[in-house]
This record gives C-alpha cells, structure tokens and sequence, in this order.
C-alpha cells in the first residue's frame, strides 16, 4: 500500500508518493506537478494476476490530462487520456473508444477502479486502489481546480509547437 512520505524528488521508491510539487515521474522521463506512484493489477489469458508499478502524473501546463506510466524492464509505456474521465469513471462506468473507467471490487472485496485500454496491439483490464485514485485526483484539483482547466491552457503555444513540428 503506498505511503505518503515525503522524499527527495529524482529517487521514486515504488509505492512511495512524490510529494514535493515539481517532480520527476516515470524514470525521469515526465515533469510532473503531482506524481503518485501506486501498483495495479491485471489478469493475464491464463488467469494469472499480475502487478504492474505505475507512476500517475498530471502537469497543469497539460491541465485536461493524466498519464499513466507503467514501468516494465523493457521501458516505461505511458498511456495518457483525460483526467475527467478518470474522475468520472470513479462513480459510474464512463468511456468511449481507447479508455474505459468504471468503479470496481477487487477479489479482497476492496474498492477499486477498473481501467480498460485498448489499442490495435491489445486489450487490458487493470484495477487501482480507488483510494490511490482518489488520493491523486484529490492532489490535482489542488493544483488545477476541475472546470478551471482552460485558465492553464496555453493555446498559442500548443499552436506554435504543431506549426513547428
């Protein structure tokens, strides 16, 4: 279970929330204004649970998004889709296309959050601890309040960055 102690920022320890408000997620690979890193677990084809470290991240420069990195020995694999649908998704099955989130029960009879990707390379289920969930939402609405995400929204340069791309 993730623990919230504060710790220098460069040195995650899975499990362990990055407190400090500028950090490194993802192997240092994401700048994050929150960061959590918390494990989820999926089934495989034969019905083996599987737990998989994972770095949840929201910057308010990308105010209408969260990432998810998963961290594997082959490399980091980031998925990032809306952060309303992830607040959504935790009080009713909400989703269309690539990402499903919908409250769930864990085996343990814990409450959950199950997060369905899919992509053309395949299909995953996964559930997070929904006070994980929670807990990481709850430190991004202190940075970026929902419905005021437009305020942080810098279009021009977002247009700058495809016209130079």
């Amino acid at each position: 279970m993730p623990s919230h102690e504060q710790h220098q920022p460069g040195s995650p320890r899975p499990g362990k929330h990055l407190g400090d408000p500028m950090n490194m997620s993802g192997g240092g690979h994401t700048l994050s204004d929150v960061a959590l890193d918390i494990t989820v677990e999926c089934m495989d084809d034969r019905g083996i649970r599987h737990e998989i470290d994972t770095v949840l991240g929201y910057r308010s420069s990308d105010p209408f998004a969260v990432a998810m990195t998963f961290v594997t020995a082959d490399g980091n694999l980031v998925w990032t889709f809306g952060r309303d649908l992830l607040m959504r998704g935790t009080e009713k099955p909400t989703g269309e296309g690539d990402v499903h989130v919908a409250p769930a029960i864990g085996l343990s009879g814990r409450a959950m959050v199950s997060i369905e990707l899919s992509s053309p390379d395949g299909h995953l289920v996964l559930l997070a601890r929904s006070s994980d969930i929670n807990d990481f939402l709850d430190r991004t609405a202190a940075i970026v309040a929902p419905g005021a995400e437009s305020d942080f929204f810098d279009a021009d340069l977002l247009i700058s960055q495809v016209l130079s791309a």
